[in-house]
């Protein structure tokens, strides 16, 4: 028989179940204790699911739809949505006006409207929003080779799904509703590695191609039609702050105008930046300045240095020996 203490009297197990605690009240901040509940991630990623099966159903359904039953397939749709987003908006606008101090009972009753009010004002927009993402998944059908249908579309193209949370996200952005958009965009950003901040003004016809590594930032305006392919950051210069500590107000991110294309690994930076319509930005490029509209920009093509591992004899490549 073990001498060992069991866990239940382990004096190390005991004092490090003191020192976690003591770092609770010691190391506040990343902690959410005796407060308003949080929205909660699993039921936000929940609500993000029905929400996308409102968006584009048949699509990502458990259930089959047939026009026998979607009326009422819908409708408990719906209704779960909106009353998921009430209980969850209610959370986070209660964190939100907590700050440190009690909540009356006005207070919540006024909060309660309001939540009623931005759930329903957002099932009245899913049309507006489905409208622009047929228009997102037109563009891909025109803007890549590769699509055969819109079905594919929705169903395997990582970005129509990253801008669908992006549209449901930045309408309750626009409602001031905190939380909650970041926490749906992401749930995206995890699945398919495109990054939209839900502050973005983005335009119809949006198409990302792969995906992958794109970042959106919060203040960025995007036009209609822009084509966007993996690893493209629109990004931000170094930003100040004022004297109260705050950040300074205003654009950081880029605008780019309409059937704008910004090929693999291009860096977009500065509120001040702004890309002219019909303008192409090729792969890898970094640019902190307007670019007027119908210009290509272009990296001068590197020279090639190939080496031969056996007889050790070196070949450069210049653009001249390429063309």
């Amino acid at each position: 028989m073990s001498d060992q203490p069991t866990h239940v009297d382990d004096p190390r197990l005991t004092q490090a179940v003191e020192d976690v605690l003591g770092s609770y009240a010691e190391r506040g901040g990343i902690n959410h204790i005796e407060g308003f509940n949080l929205p909660s991630r699993q039921r936000v990623t929940s609500l993000l699911q029905d929400i996308e099966d409102v968006f584009f159903p048949g699509y990502y359904e458990r259930d089959t739809l047939k026009r026998t039953n979607v009326r009422h397939v819908i409708g408990e749709r719906l209704a779960r949505v909106h009353s998921g987003l009430q209980q969850e908006v209610m959370k986070a606008l209660l964190h939100r006006d907590r700050c440190g101090q009690s909540v009356d009972s006005a207070s919540v009753g006024n909060l309660e409207e309001q939540t009623r009010e931005i759930a329903l004002r957002f099932l009245e927009a899913i049309p507006e929003m489905r409208s622009h993402l047929l228009e997102d998944a037109s563009a891909a059908m025109e803007g890549d080779p590769a699509a055969q249908s819109l079905v594919e579309v929705v169903m395997t193209y990582p970005s129509i799904r990253a801008i669908a949370a992006y549209r449901a996200a930045h309408f309750l952005h626009e409602e001031g509703v905190p939380l909650i958009p970041r926490m749906m965009t992401e749930v995206l950003h995890g699945r398919t590695g495109i990054d939209i901040h839900p502050g973005a003004q983005i335009s119809p016809g949006l198409f990302i191609d792969h995906g992958t590594g794109v970042v959106i930032g919060e203040t960025t305006v995007i036009g209609n039609r822009v084509k966007i392919y993996q690893g493209v950051t629109l990004g931000a210069l170094s930003v100040t702050r004022d004297e109260s500590g705050a950040w300074a107000d205003g654009q950081r991110h880029p605008t780019i105008e309409d059937g704008v294309t910004i090929y693999a690994g291009a860096t977009i930076l500065g509120g001040g930046t702004v890309i002219g319509e019909n303008t192409i930005i090729g792969g890898n490029v970094w640019i902190t300045r307007s670019v007027p509209s119908h210009t290509k920009v272009l990296i001068d093509p590197p020279y090639l240095v190939y080496e031969n591992t056996l007889d050790g004899t070196i070949r450069r490549e210049t653009r001249d020996t390429h063309s």
